[in-house]
């Protein structure tokens, strides 16, 4: 009996093995890239796949996730020759599985070398202005440069950003004095024109004023009334001005206490004089 069943053991051994061999599988995320004595045969996955054993191999599994790739460059030169520094992140992915897997040894690493050779040509062909006020720019053009190498090898730059540029302290010193020196001189453009729209006022106003003499005595009585108001204090009118407010009771009252202050100061300077 023990010798009828080692037959029967073996077969099981060799179809567990065999199943073993045959079927795999692939993540949700993956896709295996399948050679078929040597010759590309086809991706596989997501989920269980079957292959012929002995005649069929994985080759290589192929993540399809968004990928991250930090990249630096350090003492690079602008087009207009300032050194600086500057750090992105280039996020990518595999579009083509069976491109990135037959085309390229290591997709990963030559995307990185990629990045980093583009980053720098980048900076060489940019002024410093031009990077710094507009980054957006920047990392549409490094995307593109970036996504037309590596389009050939099935892989897809979904976007760059960059996270710092850093320049040099004396640099940096200048910028500052510069921008200063700006908004000094923005403030001083601000306020001479300020002073241009308030002098055609005036002269607006005294061309009104000119031409309406009742205008003028009414603007005149006007600042009396609002200087008496604010200050609470007693206002001295010289004669001629008062005079000039009109003869109407008001006027008369000011011409007559104009007067009477005129009289008592002569009349204290009489023995002042004297003396």
């Amino acid at each position: 009996m023990g010798d009828l069943m080692v037959p029967f053991i073996v077969l099981a051994v060799v179809v567990v093995a065999l199943l073993r061999l045959a079927v795999r599988i692939a993540a949700q995320w993956e896709r295996a890239v399948v050679l078929r004595l040597g010759r590309f045969a086809g991706l596989r996955g997501p989920g269980l796949f079957v292959l012929i054993p002995f005649v069929d191999r994985v080759q290589a599994r192929v993540d399809l996730r968004i990928r991250t790739t930090a990249i630096r460059a350090e003492e690079a030169l602008t087009r207009d020759t300032v050194a600086i520094a500057m750090d992105a992140i280039v996020f990518w992915r595999v579009s083509d599985a069976a491109r990135a897997a037959l085309e390229i040894d290591d997709y990963a690493l030559a995307v990185e070398r990629v990045a980093q050779t583009s980053l720098r040509e980048m900076i060489g062909t940019s002024d410093l202005s031009r990077l710094l006020s507009d980054r957006q720019a920047a990392d549409q053009r490094l995307r593109a440069e970036i996504g037309a190498k590596t389009a050939g090898w099935g892989v897809e730059i979904m976007s760059v950003e960059i996270r710092d540029i850093g320049i040099p302290s004396a640099l940096q010193d200048a910028m500052s004095r510069q921008a200063q020196a700006e908004r000094e001189r923005q403030a001083r453009e601000t306020l001479a024109a300020a002073e241009i729209g308030v002098a055609r006022q005036v002269v607006e106003a005294a061309a009104v004023y000119g031409a309406d003499p009742v205008a003028l005595r009414l603007r005149q009585m006007n600042l009396i009334y609002e200087m008496n108001k604010e200050r609470g204090a007693t206002i001295l009118i010289p004669t001629d001005l008062a005079a000039a407010l009109g003869q109407g009771v008001l006027g008369q009252g000011l011409t007559n206490a104009a007067a009477s202050w005129e009289s008592l100061g002569d009349s204290e300077s009489g023995p002042i004089s004297g003396a």
